[in-house]
C-alpha cells in the first residue's frame, strides 16, 4: 500500500516546484540508501544534545541573566554563563564567546595576533588556509613572525613526518584547518587532528596547537579539544549558532591561551572582562542549544545530496556512507554551466531572496570567478542552505548547511533538475 504522506509530498514537489518523476525516484532511492547514515547522525545529535543540556545546567544558566547589559559589560552574568556552557559543550577547559566577533576570519586573526610575537614561527600544517586569512598572514610576516605552510600528503592528511622535522625552538604555534576550503581533500577528523597535536607536544613541549573548527562543530562525537588540541575557534553564524545567532564567534581551549588572546580582542590588562552582549545572551544561548539538532539536519541534507548526485552519475566527496567531520558536501559537476545552474537552483530553494540570481564574480585572492548562493536569514550564514564554488575545473560545487532536512532536500532536487537542463 502506498505511503499517503510520501505521495502528498511528491504531489507538492511536482505541482509547486516542478520536480520530475525521475528526480523524485532517484531521491527516494537515495533516502533508502541513507537510512543507516541518518540513524547514526540522529544518534550522534542526541548524544551531543544531552551534552549541551548538561553543560548549560552545570553553568547555572538563568533566565534572569538574559537582561540587557551595556557599556563596559562588567559583571555580564549572561555572557559568563554562555562562555561556561560553550566550554563544557565543546570539550574545553574555558571559552570566550562574543557577539563582537564579526566573522570566522575575525576570530582566527584575533587568535593569531594574541598568541604570536615577533621572532615566533607559526606552522600551517594543513596547507594554505582560507584565502580570507591571507592578509593576516602577510601582516604577521610584517611583524617579523615566520609563517610556514606545509603541504598535505597525497592522500590529503597532515604530513606528520614533515611537520615534526620542521619544528624548531622558534615554533610557537601549529595551526590546523579542519575543513577543506576550496581544496578537494577530505575534511580532517577530530581524532586524527588530536593525534597530530599530541605528536607535536611530545616532540617539543611548549608548542601550542590551534584548530580552525569552522563547519565542524557537533558533526562528530567530540571536538578536537577532547583529543588534545589546545585551542579551537569558529563562527557563530556557522554550526554553533544554529541559524539563530545574529553574529559572533567563539574560542575554546586552555585558559592561559584565552587570556593572551583576550588582550588582542580588547586591550592588555582588560582582556575578557569587558564586552557586553547587549541583551543577546538569550539568542546566543539558544543558538548553542539548537546547534546539535540543526547540524544533524544539515548533515542529513549533505548525505542525501551525495547519494542523489552519485546516482545521477557525478563524483561526490565525501561519499554517502563516509565518516564526516563537517557539514560540507562537494559535487564535481565538470561544467561551468552546470555549476552556475546548481547555485541558481539552491538560491531558488531558499526562503529568503529566492528571486535573486547568483552571478559569478571576481574575488580577491582567487585566480577565477566565484559563484555563491545563499538565501539566509542571517547574512553570510553557512549553517543555512548555501552553495558556492570557483569557476575552474572540475567545476566543483561546495554545498553546506540547511536549517531543516526538508529545505535541504528541496535544494538538492531543484539543483539536479537545473543541472540536467544545463547539460542538454
Amino acid at each position: 500500500m502506498p505511503d499517503t504522506r510520501s505521495t502528498q509530498i511528491k504531489t507538492i514537489l511536482e505541482q509547486q516546484f516542478r520536480i520530475s518523476e525521475r528526480t523524485w525516484e532517484l531521491s527516494e532511492q537515495a533516502l533508502t540508501e541513507c537510512a543507516s547514515a541518518f540513524r547514526e547522525i540522529e544518534q550522534r545529535s542526541q548524544r551531543r544534545q544531552l551534552g549541551v543540556i548538561k553543560a548549560m545546567q552545570d553553568a547555572g544558566v538563568s533566565e534572569n541573566a538574559f537582561g540587557n547589559n551595556t557599556g563596559y559589560g562588567y559583571s555580564d552574568s549572561g555572557r559568563d554563563q554562555l562562555e561556561r556552557s560553550f566550554a563544557a559543550a565543546l570539550n574545553a577547559e574555558d571559552a570566550i564567546v562574543r557577539l563582537q566577533f564579526s566573522s570566522g576570519t575575525h576570530v582566527l586573526a584575533t587568535c593569531l595576533l594574541g598568541l604570536l610575537s615577533p621572532g615566533d614561527e607559526v606552522i600551517f600544517a594543513a596547507g594554505r588556509p582560507y584565502d580570507t586569512l591571507l592578509d593576516t598572514l602577510q601582516y604577521l610576516r610584517e611583524r617579523q613572525i615566520d609563517v610556514v605552510e606545509l603541504d598535505l600528503t597525497p592522500s590529503g592528511k597532515v604530513d606528520e613526518e614533515a611537520l615534526l622535522a620542521r619544528l624548531s625552538p622558534r615554533t610557537r604555534l601549529v595551526y590546523i584547518q579542519k575543513s577543506r576550503g576550496y581544496d578537494l581533500r577530505e575534511t580532517l577528523l577530530s581524532q586524527e587532528i588530536g593525534r597530530v597535536c599530541c605528536l607535536v607536544q611530545q616532540e617539543r613541549s611548549g608548542i601550542w596547537t590551534m584548530v580552525d573548527n569552522c563547519y565542524g562543530e557537533f558533526s562528530e562525537d567530540y571536538e578536537p579539544t577532547y583529543y588534545g588540541a589546545d585551542l579551537i575557534a569558529g563562527s557563530l553564524i556557522k554550526n554553533p549558532g544554529a541559524g539563530i545567532a545574529p553574529s559572533g564567534g567563539y574560542i575554546a581551549g586552555k585558559s592561559e591561551l584565552l587570556e593572551r588572546i583576550s588582550y588582542a580582542m580588547t586591550a592588555p590588562g582588560v582582556g575578557r572582562h569587558i564586552g557586553p552582549q547587549l541583551g543577546y545572551s538569550r539568542i546566543l544561548m539558544q543558538g548553542l542549544y539548537f546547534g546539535p539538532l540543526v547540524v544533524a539536519e544539515a548533515m542529513k541534507g549533505a548525505v542525501h545530496a551525495a547519494s542523489l548526485f552519485k546516482r545521477a552519475g557525478y563524483r561526490v566527496s565525501p561519499a554517502p556512507e563516509a565518516t564526516r567531520g563537517d557539514i560540507v558536501q562537494v559535487i564535481k559537476l565538470e561544467s561551468e554551466a552546470k555549476l552556475i545552474a546548481f547555485c541558481e537552483a539552491i538560491q531558488k530553494a531558499a526562503p529568503v531572496d529566492s528571486y535573486v540570481k547568483p552571478i559569478p564574480s571576481p574575488m580577491p585572492g582567487y585566480d577565477c570567478d566565484i559563484i555563491m548562493a545563499s538565501g539566509s536569514f542571517i547574512q553570510g550564514s553557512s549553517i543555512e542552505l548555501s552553495a558556492d564554488g570557483p569557476l575552474r575545473t572540475p567545476y566543483a560545487v561546495f554545498l553546506q548547511g540547511g536549517l531543516n532536512f526538508t529545505n535541504c532536500r528541496l535544494g538538492a532536487l531543484l539543483a539536479l533538475e537545473a543541472v540536467n537542463k544545463a547539460g542538454e
